[in-house]
């Protein structure tokens, strides 16, 4: 797992602008969903993977919990997988420019639905009912990308705790278009992953600044049954 090192001068920016540290820590449990994003075996498996991530076993088991805490509160647990398709060749050949041919074929080869490395992660506990939500591009939310956008507003939902890897890629990206699109957004600290300590404080340091909030497991679970205890009680 990554050790988290954010500038104490982005914090004090935070809080001089927002008033406080952690401005979503009035999250809804029933109005939220943990967005797990590309925790597949392309991203995760040796010999599999394509581009392997090896801090993201290490964040499998706070996913787990987030998720067990929040489907108890009532919120929603949606995974996000990256799919590979012929059309994305030509629709999106601007990332394929950016690669090698060998690269490039690896990462069609591993993110192919019915591959080995298009499936999720064996250790997350995926539960009936979890809707699993593909997509094309980094982020879930651009144009053209996926259908999440429309799952998330047909269950009500407003606010999205983000976990997954690359902690600076797909779940960034993912995570400053919700934040366009009006969503209340927190990316969990302990609960992405990147290639190294350096990119992953870099990418949620860069989020935090200006596009929403981070938080760790523990204070994310501790909130979800405080808040829920809280709305029961009304």
């Amino acid at each position: 797992m990554h050790k988290l090192a954010i500038p104490p001068a982005i914090i004090e920016r935070v809080i001089a602008r927002r008033g406080k540290e952690h401005v979503f820590d009035d999250l809804d449990p029933t109005r939220t969903a943990l967005i797990v994003v590309d925790m597949q075996n392309g991203f995760m498996l040796p010999g599999v993977a394509f581009a392997e991530i090896k801090a993201a076993p290490t964040i499998v088991p706070n996913i787990n919990r987030l998720a067990a805490s929040l489907r108890a509160a009532g919120g929603t647990v949606v995974w996000i997988v990256t799919t590979y398709t012929k059309e994305v060749e030509s629709e999106w050949s601007t990332y394929y420019r950016l690669s090698t041919p060998v690269n490039g074929a690896m990462r069609s080869a591993a993110l192919t639905k019915g591959s080995k490395g298009h499936e999720i992660w064996a250790g997350l506990e995926v539960k009936p009912g979890d809707p699993i939500v593909e997509k094309k591009r980094f982020s879930a939310f651009i144009q053209g990308s996926s259908s999440l956008d429309q799952v998330l507003r047909a269950r009500g939902i407003d606010n999205l705790l983000i976990t997954g890897t690359v902690t600076g890629v797909c779940c960034e990206s993912t995570a400053r278009d919700a934040m366009m699109l009006n969503y209340k957004v927190t990316m969990v600290t302990d609960g992405n992953a990147s290639y190294s300590d350096e990119e992953h404080n870099n990418a949620l340091t860069a989020f935090y600044g200006t596009f929403g909030d981070i938080m760790p497991t523990d204070m994310l679970i501790g909130l979800i049954a405080k808040n829920g205890k809280q709305q029961a009680a009304e």
